[in-house]
């Protein structure tokens, strides 16, 4: 029995395949992080999912008076943020968000900001995941000589609702220098 040049083509193609492909959800897996929570003057951790965002959800479905911060939440599974505040310098290292840097390197996530102030030391890195047209989440990593901030947030954001939000909630006006 001659074997055909195309079946071994497709049996070497699928060798090559991962065994299972890791679905694209938007979701970071954040680090504990409970060592820079002993270090820290400050920390926040918040962690909303489930019953407190069918909560959200539910408030913004029955909203009628056109609350935007209310529509955002619609859509949205999940929001996790960790923020540390240090009373020194360099409390934390590198290889504290390694982990984290090294899964928005990953298929579906890109880099949409990157800001860098360089007599402050800051950085603010903005990615997104997309899957096709659809946004699946967000991730935020802002970084000083003494603060730390990872921000996710998964679901479908409509990036229309969220910039009618700025300079609301706390989030920033965007001077665009016109």
């Amino acid at each position: 029995m001659k074997k055909s040049p195309l079946l071994a083509l497709v049996a070497t193609a699928l060798i090559a395949l991962p065994a299972t492909a890791a679905p694209i959800t938007g979701a970071l897996e954040l680090p504990d992080f409970s060592h820079l929570e002993r270090k820290a003057r400050e920390s926040v951790n918040v962690n909303l999912d489930g019953f407190l965002m069918r909560i959200a959800k539910a408030i913004a479905a029955n909203d009628h008076g056109g609350d935007e911060g209310l529509k955002l939440l619609q859509d949205i599974k999940s929001v996790q943020v960790k923020s540390f505040a240090f009373d020194a310098d360099n409390e934390y290292s590198k290889s504290d968000v390694d982990s984290v840097r090294k899964q928005l390197a990953s298929p579906g996530w890109s880099a949409i900001a990157q800001v860098r102030k360089r007599e402050n030391q800051e950085d603010v890195d903005v990615f997104i995941c997309t899957e096709g047209e659809k946004i699946l989440g967000l991730a935020v990593i802002a970084s000083g000589l003494r603060t730390l901030t990872i921000v996710n947030v998964i679901g479908s954001i409509d990036i229309d609702k969220l910039a009618r939000l700025e300079g609301q909630f706390g989030i920033p006006k965007v001077n665009t220098g016109e």
